[in-house]
């Protein structure tokens, strides 16, 4: 089962959504999107500041509706969240050290989605480097290094997160030595997500239960946007233009992590209307043509809006 319930009004009214984004991109194939979406009823379990433990907020019973949500898809920046957690769960733990270096890296990682930034918190996760090409033996050693992001996750015991992969660096141009050979021939090991998994860990990070409250908001901090425009001064990097913050009221509160390559074109929030039930949202869209137009995901975010208007 799904950290959410299956709820028919929502799956009503998130099946009329996609029908209207169809009708709106008739080039979106319906194997070209995917979408998790959760409405906080009250009393609202989340953005608290840390009033509830993990445990009684695991308790609390969420309504949702999925889309393609247990798609494998590649997520591009997206995975920033999930090394985010990994990086805050090191550092609670003691598996490495506090530096002002690794706090400029997170905040870069996920407030500018650099991936100079995720490269550095990916080192300091495995405890590996890139570089050249590795004989065999060592190459296996630094490939079960690199998976211990991927053994955390499956340590949670979360059913959304059983089919996923994050162990890859984010890149620019591309990954070259050691890193292009634990690609795979064909990428065959690339990162892959689903808008499930995606929600679920945001789910834990809204609600103050990823590795600790204190933690949690820490992260939120990072992850909240500002939607003035004065504010969105680099139109490729502001992760709102092009994505579902540029579909909200401007008085609207929004914590995101958007993620985007020539092939996909990504986002995951949790969004506050004023007066209006808080929800969550995580949409990926794929295709060449897709991931560079960017009105597909302001008008999904429109659409959401506008429904969650009616929901009492």
């Amino acid at each position: 089962m799904t950290f959410f319930h299956k709820d028919e009004q929502l799956s009503k009214l998130g099946t009329d959504i996609l029908e209207a984004v169809w009708a709106e991109f008739p080039s979106l194939a319906r194997n070209q999107i995917a979408l998790t979406w959760v409405v906080y009823d009250p009393p609202v379990p989340v953005n608290t500041g840390g009033a509830l433990s993990a445990e009684e907020f695991w308790k609390y019973k969420v309504r949702g509706f999925s889309y393609r949500g247990v798609e494998r898809i590649y997520p591009a920046s997206i995975v920033k969240l999930f090394y985010l957690v990994a990086i805050h769960e090191w550092l609670e733990t003691g598996m490495t050290n506090p530096s002002a270096e690794l706090d400029r890296a997170i905040k870069d990682a996920i407030a500018y989605s650099s991936n100079d930034a995720t490269s550095l918190i990916v080192d300091i996760l495995s405890g590996t480097t890139s570089g050249p090409e590795l004989p065999p033996s060592p190459f296996e050693t630094w490939k079960l290094q690199r998976n211990i992001v991927n053994r955390y996750f499956q340590s949670l015991g979360w059913q959304e997160l059983e089919s996923i992969n994050v162990n890859q660096k984010t890149w620019c141009d591309g990954a070259y030595g050691r890193e292009r050979a634990f690609l795979g021939e064909l990428m065959e090991n690339r990162n892959m997500l689903t808008t499930n998994a995606t929600a679920r860990l945001l789910h834990s990070i809204v609600g103050g239960v990823a590795v600790s409250s204190a933690r949690s908001q820490l992260m939120m901090n990072l992850m909240k946007r500002n939607l003035k425009p004065i504010d969105l001064t680099s139109e490729d990097e502001n992760q709102i233009t092009g994505f579902l913050g540029a579909g909200v009221p401007s008085d609207t509160q929004i914590w995101s992590k958007a993620g985007w390559t020539s092939q996909v074109r990504h986002d995951a929030a949790y969004i506050e209307l004023p007066d209006r039930r808080p929800y969550l949202l995580v949409v990926f869209t794929e295709g060449k043509a897709h991931s560079k137009n960017k009105t597909i995901l302001p008008f999904v975010s429109q659409q959401f809006v506008r429904t969650m208007m009616t929901l009492s």
